[in-house]
């Protein structure tokens, strides 16, 4: 069992849901982003997900667009999201997953790519455009080098899809909460309980649900009928709003400590 996997496990006996939260490497820099992760880490969340910025984002809504654009004016690359996950690394053993597109990917080199995250402490990946059919090679490189894979499974995939999807992941099961993009929303589909049960019927992997989980109510609706709650745009804003460095990581310390604390209910 991979130490994903571990972290939903461990949570089960408690009956405690797990707290996905995303942060996109470089915003406001690069250097902030390690101590954003660490509080974030040190705040209650489970598993952090570092977003790579990319400039032609397939899934994001405008929050994410907008940080992942700042970031790269801020001058974040690749390499430079790698040496920031390895400055993390030294500070907490919060389990990491890199999300981006795959075309970052290809450019950097699959195997290069895998190589470096599993150096600087990645536990898994998630390539949130790359289809589980095109997937064989992509899984069998992050297999190799012992990194879990993560994939979307959305309201709308089709039965076939929704099995290969659950068959190429090692790490958990991403259920999309509604078609579209990424943003903070103010209420849950109505069908999410019949969404995540559909997954379930064809997997025993963790399943955890984001897209527009904004609240530590919705947070704590979601861990009721998944195993947990992936939040990322609302964090995005409050980096993004904040008016200096003090004041966003105690905003983020209050926010994420509010949705920890969701997962327990």
């Amino acid at each position: 069992m991979n130490s994903i996997q571990q972290t939903f496990a461990s949570n089960r006996p408690a009956g405690r849901g797990v707290l996905v939260v995303y942060v996109t490497a470089g915003d406001p820099s690069l250097e902030e982003t390690v101590e954003i992760v660490t509080t974030v880490a040190d705040s209650g969340a489970d598993i952090i997900e570092l977003g790579i910025p990319y400039s032609d984002p397939l899934a994001d809504g405008p929050t994410i667009q907008g940080a992942s654009q700042r970031a790269l004016e801020a001058g974040a690359t690749i390499q430079g999201v790698f040496d920031c996950a390895a400055q993390i690394r030294e500070r907490t053993s919060i389990p990491l997953v890199i999300m981006t597109c795959y075309n970052p990917i290809l450019q950097f080199g699959p195997e290069t790519f895998v190589q470096e995250a599993s150096k600087v402490g990645i536990d898994g990946i998630l390539a949130s455009d790359l289809p589980p059919s095109e997937a064989e090679q992509w899984c069998a490189v992050a297999a190799e080098y012992e990194l879990s894979t993560v994939f979307l499974v959305a309201p709308t995939t089709p039965p076939q899809r929704v099995a290969r999807a659950v068959e190429c992941t090692t790490g958990f099961v991403y259920a999309v909460a509604r078609p579209g993009v990424t943003g903070a929303r103010d209420e849950l589909p109505e069908d999410l309980k019949d969404s995540v049960a559909r997954i379930r019927q064809v997997t025993d992997l963790p399943i955890a649900v984001g897209f527009g989980i904004s609240t530590p109510q919705q947070v704590a609706a979601v861990c009721e009928i998944a195993d947990g709650a992936i939040v990322g745009s609302a964090v995005v804003d409050i980096i993004a709003e904040a008016s200096n460095h003090e004041a966003r990581l105690q905003q983020v310390s209050r926010f994420v400590s509010a949705l920890a604390a969701a997962t327990r209910q």
